[in-house]
């Protein structure tokens, strides 16, 4: 996936998103290791359902969850700024003809204003200051009634978390949360299990996310195949009508 800075306002494009842009069928492995029980999907039918309904998905990557939202709804358009992931999305749905892939980013989305009912943006806002552009863009195209649903993973919760703060010294996840707060975001907390087939997969998956060090330390601290992991919903709705 990818993230998104800004300067005085102004965006700057994608920030190439290290462990999918350079490892992608490894990050195809962790994509079939996460939420294997669906905690992740059901939070979001419940806070942003999209039966029926026109689906974008910002930063789809390879178009991992593009076939699951297809299933219910209306229509499904995959935002990719990476070409290589463009192609790799749009070969895996082929033959599906209500999901269409497209390349764009989050702060220029190819798409016309009120298009869209949800949009869905997964591990693409870690940092919450410089995200404003997307959010803006977001809110353009979204139909009265949507919802922007942002899935991020919660570094307040271990083993995951731990790991992930040992690598980003500067990052303060209660700061990331209060800049969604003060947003007009809600916030949902979920946790879920990442199950991995082997642990040469689980050790890959470690190293395309981690530092050297810090990926040898999350394998050692991993008994099986299993680890939790906990990740936050933030949701904003668009108004259907005028606030007095």
């Amino acid at each position: 996936m990818s993230l998104i800075r800004s300067g005085r306002g102004r965006a700057r494009g994608p920030i190439p998103s290290p462990n999918i842009w350079h490892w992608p069928d490894i990050y195809e492995i962790e994509n079939r290791a996460q939420d294997v029980d669906g905690v992740v999907f059901t939070a979001l039918a419940e806070l942003a359902g999209w039966g029926g309904r026109d689906v974008l998905d910002v930063g789809c990557g390879a178009g991992f969850h593009l076939p699951v939202f297809a299933a219910a709804a209306r229509s499904v358009v995959g935002v990719e700024p990476h070409p290589p992931l463009v192609a790799a999305a749009r070969a895996r749905v082929e033959g599906h003809s209500a999901i269409t892939v497209l390349h764009g980013s989050a702060e220029s989305l190819p798409l016309p204003d009120a298009s869209v009912d949800v949009v869905h943006a997964r591990t693409a806002y870690f940092f919450g200051p410089g995200c404003g552009p997307g959010i803006l863009e977001a809110m353009r195209v979204l139909r009265p009634g949507g919802v922007l649903a942002i899935v991020d993973l919660d570094a307040t919760v271990s083993p995951y978390g731990d790991w992930m703060r040992a690598d980003l010294a500067h990052y303060d996840p209660r700061a990331v949360e209060s800049f969604f707060e003060a947003q007009g975001f809600a916030m949902h907390r979920v946790r879920t299990r990442w199950e991995f087939e082997n642990r040469d997969g689980l050790r890959a998956v470690l190293g395309i996310e981690f530092t050297e060090r810090t990926a040898a330390r999350a394998f050692a601290e991993t008994a099986g195949l299993g680890l939790e992991v906990g990740y936050r919903i933030h949701t904003r709705s668009v108004p259907t009508g005028l606030i007095l």
